[in-house]
């Protein structure tokens, strides 16, 4: 009996550690705050590659029209779609010169789609500055303003922002706080903003980079096997000695990554087996971190329950301890994953679907892992990927 409380005391500190440890990585010390927009400033060319956009290219594009920064270039790549976005498209550029679509050619051997995509547009940028937006990134209308005003005064090469996640369906408010906070972990910002450390990370979805440093480090002809190009060229900005800054962007951008599981399966086991495939050791570390959170998933619920069991049969104070730890290891976590709900603007009680979204969460990393070490392929905008020919 004391051999059960004290595995069960042993897990209650763990877990309090581990929980802490989690919720305390994602220090987005940099804030992006709204500016006044400038009477005059230098070119901002605007980038969007878009394959397949139709649900979320009108809404990109218009936010990107009402800009309120005076010098703006606005290029919208169309690679090869086969939905309606190019109508969509051309429907917008008819009724706003400022839109320039330009046409995607075929991707050729060796490249992987949004590295060649943003090359191409690249090539028509006149812009001081290149910054490159996802096609189901929404933008602020202070967006390009205050950013650029936020590099320059963090004398950044590549700002990138953390953006706000939109999350209307059950699953997305189930998983994405949980990758969330994976991602704060796996890349801590303190440590990607400090220029000492070899840690580097971008987020895709909103990336301003100068156009010099863009060329210095050889654009994404670089990276033309990169499928998470957004990691390639933040490690090409900071490990070439320019200034990398990952900033909080959740006033001046929105995304909505995905709308329901399969998606965001599809996307999430794509970028972590892209992310890890060269890197054996965070493979390992991360196939560890979802096996942990699979067995929390399994036991967390059970953990109170067995020590109400036990008082039941003459457990005494030392199974009403158990059932005291376990209720506090649930009000913790609990209260953590109620303030990352609040920050995201999901509805607290969602807190409660942790172990669901955990199991989910691991399920993704195993399928990732799975995938690195058999050499299997991802496919990603109805394009498979050879393992031998991108990352």
């Amino acid at each position: 009996m004391i051999f059960l409380f004290a595995l069960s005391s042993v897990a209650f500190l763990i877990a309090l550690l581990i929980l802490y440890w989690l919720h305390t990585q994602a220090w987005l010390d940099i804030q992006t705050p709204h500016i006044a927009p400038p009477a005059a400033g230098p070119l901002v060319s605007l980038i969007v590659p878009a394959r397949n956009e139709e649900k979320n290219i009108r809404r990109c594009v218009e936010s990107l029209l009402t800009q309120d920064y005076p010098n703006l270039q606005i290029l919208v790549l169309e690679d090869r779609s086969t939905d309606s976005t190019p109508a969509i498209l051309a429907e917008l550029a008819a009724r706003n010169s400022r839109l320039v679509i330009v046409a995607g050619r075929e991707l050729p051997s060796g490249w992987a789609g949004k590295p060649h995509a943003l090359y191409q547009a690249a090539k028509f940028a006149a812009g001081e500055w290149l910054l490159f937006v996802d096609a189901d990134t929404f933008l602020h209308p202070n967006a390009v303003s205050a950013s650029l005003a936020s590099a320059q005064k963090t004398g950044a090469d590549l700002y990138t922002v953390m953006t706000e996640q939109i999350t209307g369906s059950f699953w997305e408010r189930v998983v994405m706080p949980l990758v969330m906070t994976a991602l704060s972990v796996g890349f801590s910002p303190r440590k990607v903003n400090d220029p000492t450390t070899r840690d580097a990370i971008a987020n895709g979805q909103f990336i301003l980079i100068k156009r010099t440093v863009y060329d210095a480090i050889g654009g994404h002809e670089k990276l033309k096997n990169q499928i998470v190009e957004d990691k390639a060229i933040s490690e090409q900005v900071k490990w070439n000695g320019y200034r990398l800054i990952v900033a909080d962007g959740r006033g001046i951008a929105q995304t909505r990554m995905y709308t329901d599981l399969p998606s965001m399966w599809e996307g999430w086991t794509k970028n972590i087996y892209l992310g890890l495939a060269d890197k054996p050791a965070m493979l390992l570390l991360g196939a560890f971190g979802a096996f942990l959170a699979l067995m929390a998933a399994l036991f967390m619920p059970v953990w109170p329950l067995l020590g109400w069991l036990w008082y039941a049969n003459g457990g005494g104070y030392m199974a009403m301890g158990v059932i005291l730890q376990a209720l506090t290891v649930w009000v913790v976590l609990l209260y953590f994953r109620m303030r990352v709900n609040a920050q995201m603007g999901i509805p607290r009680w969602y807190a409660l679907t942790t172990p669901l979204g955990a199991g989910v969460f691991a399920g993704m990393m195993f399928t990732s892992a799975w995938k690195v070490l058999f050499g299997q392929g991802v496919t990603w905008k109805g394009r498979k990927y050879d393992p031998k020919t991108v990352r």
